[in-house]
């Protein structure tokens, strides 16, 4: 069964729309441990759109399962990993403008940058994923930059019209998963996947985690979040 790590980036969305102090994405966090989420992800952006550099730091004191540092490969970024030292950093596209991040990373064309990068995080101690396409090419590539995970982007899954294309989106990341298993790197998969559409990637045997925010920050508003992550586990189990 995979496990479930939860984004609570948009916790903090909602506290910087004040620019106040709640809600606490550190006290979202904790709930989300409780409620039996196996890992906790926030990404630190450029523009500081939520999650802020104190987010940050309190997380890694208080989180008890596993922190996952989200950042875009920048100088910036290699240097807070290295000093708040998560026990993951996945790396991400970034742009600016973006309202969420829009496809992986592109690894084929930046090996020898890659490796460089992921090698100062992992003596930093830190495991390192890439959130990549569920495309052949890019899987191939994270294995020869020397990443640990991989984490395949279902956001053409999560956006599919009609079953033929749902199909198709999902054999391309059941085929992407099988391949970077065979590499020896480890799976998981995130973007867009929601109570709806969640239970059938946990046909594909290979995914060892699911990431996954948005949907459950969003009921959780309705619900709370301890019983957002508890009925997202339960479809997952």
């Amino acid at each position: 069964m995979s496990r479930l790590s939860v984004n609570i980036d948009h916790i903090a969305t909602i506290r910087q729309a004040r620019k106040g102090t709640e809600p606490d994405p550190v006290a979202a966090a904790v709930l989300a441990e409780l409620a039996g989420a196996s890992g906790i992800i926030a990404h630190l952006r450029e523009d500081r759109r939520h999650v802020q550099d104190r987010d940050l730091r309190l997380l890694r004191e208080v989180v008890q399962t596993k922190l996952n540092m989200e950042m875009a490969a920048t100088d910036e970024m290699d240097r807070i990993a290295r000093q708040v030292k998560p026990d993951f950093s996945t790396l991400v596209p970034e742009k600016r403008e973006e309202l969420t991040t829009e496809g992986g990373l592109e690894v084929a064309l930046r090996i020898e940058f890659m490796k460089a990068y992921i090698g100062r995080l992992q003596e930093a101690g830190i495991t390192v994923s890439l959130f990549v396409d569920p495309d052949e090419k890019q899987i191939a590539a994270a294995k020869k930059a020397g990443a640990d995970w991989v984490e395949i982007h279902t956001g053409s899954y999560a956006n599919a019209r009609g079953a033929k294309e749902q199909d198709r989106e999902f054999s391309k990341i059941s085929e992407a998963a099988q391949l970077a298993s065979s590499l020896g790197l480890h799976v998981g998969a995130g973007h867009g996947l929601n109570y709806s559409n969640v239970a059938r990637i946990m046909d594909i045997a290979d995914v060892e985690e699911l990431n996954i925010g948005h949907s459950i920050i969003s009921r959780a508003a309705l619900v709370g979040i301890d019983r957002a992550v508890r009925e997202m586990k339960h479809l997952m189990s």
